[in-house]
């Protein structure tokens, strides 16, 4: 008569190699665990789940091309089985953990520091694993009574997103702006009226200038920590998430608020995939381009600053949006920078 084996077969996915590669060594040197294989992002995890039918899956949140959550509420809903979260951004009661575990998550835990230190955990990590494979788990519907749908932005991610939109008075506004940012400030879109010639001189004078990377943004351009795009002018620039990966789409486009590139577009693609982890900054300028999308990302969960009358060439986009409801704090042009940083942090 054979034996009734108990080895645990895990599929970890992770998008970072040195995750992956010492996970599957200390998880593989368990008696009770076998590491069947490893994935980097979700899509190549969806493969093989289906061909190496794992018990359980370890499973990261900030990954390209499709997010951990999301990729959580999807599995399920079409196969579901144990998944245990192990994530930087998971800590015990943090919103991430508590979106993970309402997204079907039998077990969560936080990455202990950084990749290096994950063998730290290991131990701990198989006890969640074994325990999750005793797991009953069942699919998730809508009718369950809950009507679940795909967040476009995430509840947390590690990289912030800084918006910015000027007019009048913004050539050297955003000059005091950026050139006060330090070199790892989170990654930064800016919407300057300025036309299509000037944006990219403009951005080369800044990158000059600052301790961030500076240039006119080019379709496809990602939004990553120390640098700053630009719009160029004639186009509108919007920023998309692919995964936990920002990047923007710049598209030609009627105008919007009478101008091309408008804040308002920008401001309302940030609202929409970003969420409460983007940071927004209206800046001098006539009229009210912004106003609209500086209360989206409010209402979304971002912190938002408007410059004071005060330091404006001209107080009236900072205006329009203060009166729409949209900026949370007012302050002069000399704390702006460090206000941004500070709301980055919270």
């Amino acid at each position: 008569m054979a034996l009734l084996t108990t080895t645990v077969k895990v599929l970890i996915v992770d998008d970072s190699a040195i995750v992956r590669k010492i996970l599957s060594d200390q998880l593989g040197q368990d008696p009770g665990i076998e590491v069947v294989g490893t994935a980097p992002d979700p899509f190549v995890a969806r493969d093989k789940i289906l061909q190496l039918n794992p018990d359980v899956l370890t499973l990261d949140v900030e990954m390209p091309r499709m997010d951990g959550i999301t990729f959580l509420g999807k599995l399920m809903k079409h196969h579901p089985m144990p998944v245990v979260v192990l994530s930087s951004l998971t800590p015990e009661g943090g919103k991430t953990a508590m979106a993970a575990l309402d997204a079907g998550a039998v077990e969560v835990m936080c990455k202990p520091g950084g990749s290096y230190s994950v063998g730290q955990a290991c131990e701990e990590l198989i006890q969640k694993i074994k325990a999750a494979s005793r797991a009953r788990v069942h699919a998730r519907f809508e009718s369950d009574g809950v009507c679940r749908r795909e967040a476009l932005s995430m509840v947390e991610t590690t990289n912030k997103v800084f918006a910015i939109g000027a007019s009048t008075g913004g050539v050297q506004a955003l000059t005091e702006v950026i050139t006060s940012f330090p070199a790892n400030a989170p990654g930064t879109v800016v919407v300057q009226h300025m036309p299509a010639q000037f944006t990219r001189s403009f951005a080369e004078r800044l990158n000059g200038l600052a301790a961030v990377r500076v240039k006119e943004a080019e379709n496809g351009d990602h939004v990553i920590p120390g640098q700053v795009l630009i719009a160029p002018g004639g186009f509108h620039m919007i920023l998309q998430r692919s995964g936990a990966n920002y990047y923007v789409a710049v598209k030609d486009g009627p105008m919007v608020c009478h101008q091309k590139p408008s804040v308002e577009v920008l401001f309302g693609s940030v609202a929409k995939y970003v969420g409460a982890n983007a940071v927004g900054a209206i800046l001098t300028g006539m009229g009210d381009d912004g106003a609209k999308g500086l209360l989206a990302m409010r209402q979304a969960g971002a912190h938002t600053v408007g410059q004071d009358e005060a330091s404006c060439v001209v107080y009236g986009m900072p205006k329009a949006a203060a009166e729409a409801g949209g900026v949370e704090r007012v302050v002069s042009l000399d704390k702006v920078a460090e206000t941004m940083v500070r709301f980055a942090q919270m």
